[in-house]
């Protein structure tokens, strides 16, 4: 299929791109399991590397031309003014080109548990910033999953896969239950829970990690509200990581990539 020029905003096709929140792509129709936005050359690359499945593709200038490449024949790839595609979409397409995907079907679980040794679970991070360098960080420094709880913002938002530079397409993520269900899940799997909290019954990550076992699911909670009386119950060990200058906590995602640094 050829480069389509825009020249109106009446296309049916530009549906996916004309002013849709996160929540209406991936719960709108003609998809499986839904849509989301890759934005950026980078990030479509690595869904597509991921097995990803595009179904259009919206590009300004130079980019066309790597769009395509990217994408083939077959994948419509929409092109015109970037005064008419921020009309379309409501932002600037400042790196060049995003495009509409298919979700995949999320894995359960047990598949991801049966061969990890480092899970981290985001419960109740509502923030897709912290969500996206979490999952950044999870990539670089080594975690083998994520886990994220019923209410945490959804990996797959614009926001938390742009912050993320395309690593949530990478790093192999799922939804859980609540912790009746996941914490058995865990143990039966073999992972010792340990929860990163503020608790006069905790350990220091240092000490921690100086002993940790085989395989560790870090638990992380929401920004001011931290992780919620059941997943404190439900953990193994309770771990903080030591502040100075009268500081009590780090941000989630800095505590993220301070902890798993220490087990890796």
């Amino acid at each position: 299929m050829s480069v389509i020029p825009i020249t109106g905003l009446d296309d049916p096709r530009l549906a996916d791109f004309a002013h849709r929140t996160d929540v209406a792509l991936k719960n709108g129709p003609g998809s499986a399991h839904g849509m989301y936005i890759a934005e950026s050359a980078l990030v479509l690359e690595r869904a597509l590397r991921a097995g990803h499945v595009p179904r259009s593709v919206l590009a300004l200038g130079s980019a066309v031309d790597e769009a395509v490449a990217l994408v083939g024949p077959d994948v419509p790839v929409f092109s015109g003014p970037g005064e008419l595609l921020e009309e379309l979409t409501g932002y600037v397409l400042h790196r060049g080109l995003i495009a509409a995907m298919h979700r995949p079907p999320l894995p359960s679980i047990e598949s991801l548990l049966a061969d990890a040794r480092r899970v981290v679970i985001l419960e109740n991070v509502a923030d897709p910033t912290n969500v996206g360098a979490i999952f950044r960080s999870v990539a670089a420094i080594g975690a083998d999953a994520v886990l994220v709880t019923p209410r945490c913002s959804d990996p797959f938002y614009r926001r938390a896969i742009r912050v993320s530079m395309g690593t949530v397409l990478q790093v192999p993520w799922t939804r859980t239950g609540e912790w009746d269900v996941t914490g058995p899940l865990l143990r039966d799997a073999g992972f010792h829970v340990a929860a990163l909290a503020l608790s006069d019954h905790s350990v220091t990550l240092r000490e921690f990690a100086s002993t940790a076992p085989d395989r560790v699911a870090l638990v992380l909670g929401a920004e001011g509200d931290g992780l919620t009386p059941a997943a404190l119950a439900a953990a193994d060990t309770i771990v903080r990581i030591p502040m100075a200058h009268g500081i009590d906590s780090l941000n989630v995602a800095s505590t993220a990539a301070v902890a798993m640094y220490a087990l890796v």
